[in-house]
């Protein structure tokens, strides 16, 4: 057992008087924002043990939320977005091995093998492993001109087109698809959205608000195309010239952005044997089904309690920081329940600010407050009378509200809610 400790002894010692026992050694495999939170939260939970925590990039943890949204500076893009300080690693006693991803898993014997060919043994295995870029699978996909948005690479990149050229093409309505042409705009290029759903944001928000940010879109100048599909990327001088549609139209564009959602990383989980449902099978303490092994993020799905057989998966940095607080609880084997909290997420789309909580699923009654024409609304959703997940757009007084009231269980008058002269922290039942 390593001597490092971080805030003290008493919880540790907590946790051996309940019997608990701490792996000497854990090894984090993933560097994104589930990642460094696992090895972060051990050194909380006052795991004394040695972390390495493995890393496909070179460059230092960042914060990837700013890749879509223009937030990179010109110079020093990671320093602009970087998730913690170089000190930090080296405070804690973390170990990062960045740019040598880990290539090989032995699950009897306790080791990775990276790219590098170092080997390093593990008591404790954490998967962050993240998700890849789906991608557009037809002909001229591959041609120079078509980008995706992944990583700090791609955002480089695409900063550079966005500052060359005079319009793009964006495949996909989706979260990353509207923020890109949103960019675009506010750099002056023309930019078309092409949606094959007949709604924005389709698989994330309701139909109003899907339909509400079309027109806003529209409105700020972007070509939003729905239900309509890519059959082809043409080139011209052996690059990407912009895309044929499956009614024959040619959009032209200088460079095409593909934005069609990300494929969770799973094949070292496959690997090992572990649970597999599209992504890696967890709990709610982010256990995987092998003791001694847990996983976060983009890679996971979690087990439904309630419906035996369906699993959720939730790609958003918050679900991934919570789930790397539960992944490090479990691994160091802190006493009580794991920490749940309703899901949220959010969108900057230029002026645009999107932010959900809760769900909408099972909703029996919606209610709007606000003229979603304006860009400045909100829906309430409602079961049986009980507030259950909201929809804010440039509301974000709301969204702080209604996010603190669903995680404390409390909930909204419904009829108090539907009258909009009333500020809606009246409407909420003391």
């Amino acid at each position: 057992m390593s001597a490092r400790g971080h805030r003290g002894d008493g919880r540790l010692d907590r946790a051996y008087a309940c019997g608990a026992t701490v792996s000497d050694r854990v090894v984090v495999v993933g560097a994104g924002h589930a990642g460094v939170q696992i090895a972060a939260s051990l050194r909380d939970n006052d795991f004394r043990g040695s972390i390495t925590v493995f890393g496909d990039e070179s460059h230092r943890p960042y914060h990837r939320p700013p890749l879509s949204k223009g937030n990179l500076s010109p110079t020093n893009p990671v320093d602009s977005i970087t998730l913690r300080g170089p000190s930090f690693y080296d405070e804690l006693g973390i170990e990062m091995c960045l740019g040598d991803p880990v290539c090989d898993i032995d699950r009897d014997a306790g080791k990775v093998v990276s790219a590098s060919g170092r080997t390093v043994g593990f008591d404790g295995l954490a998967l962050a492993l993240g998700s890849s870029v789906r991608t557009l699978k037809v002909p001229g996909a591959d041609l120079p001109g078509v980008l995706y948005l992944k990583n700090l690479d791609d955002a480089v990149v695409l900063n550079r087109y966005l500052a060359e050229s005079e319009s793009v093409v964006v495949v996909g309505g989706g979260f990353i698809g509207l923020e890109a042409a949103a960019l675009a705009r506010s750099a002056g290029l023309k930019a078309t959205v092409v949606e094959c759903d007949t709604t924005l944001m389709g698989r994330s928000v309701g139909p109003l608000v899907g339909g509400v940010f079309a027109d806003l879109h529209r409105a700020r100048g972007v070509d939003v195309r729905l239900g309509a599909s890519v059959v082809e990327v043409f080139e011209r001088k052996g690059k990407a010239a912009g895309v044929v549609l499956d009614d024959g139209e040619l959009v032209e564009a200088d460079f095409v952005v593909v934005g069609i959602g990300v494929v969770p990383r799973i094949e070292l989980a496959e690997r090992i044997g572990l649970e597999i449902d599209r992504g890696i099978v967890v709990d709610g303490a982010s256990r995987t089904s092998v003791d001694g092994i847990v996983a976060a993020g983009d890679c996971t799905v979690t087990r439904s309690l309630s419906v035996p057989g369906v699993s959720r998966s939730l790609e958003s940095v918050h679900n991934a920081t919570l789930q790397a607080k539960n992944a490090a609880r479990s691994l160091s084997d802190v006493v009580g329940d794991p920490e749940v909290e309703v899901p949220w997420f959010w969108s900057h789309q230029g002026d645009l600010k999107l932010q959900m909580v809760g769900g909408r699923d099972d909703a029996d009654r919606t209610v709007i407050r606000g003229d979603p024409a304006s860009g400045k609304f909100s829906i309430l959703y409602f079961v049986d009378g009980v507030v259950v997940g909201a929809e804010c757009v440039n509301k974000p007084g709301d969204f702080v509200l209604l996010r603190k009231l669903l995680n404390d269980g409390g909930s909204i008058d419904v009829a108090l809610s539907e009258d909009v002269s009333l500020p809606l922290k009246q409407a909420v039942i003391a």
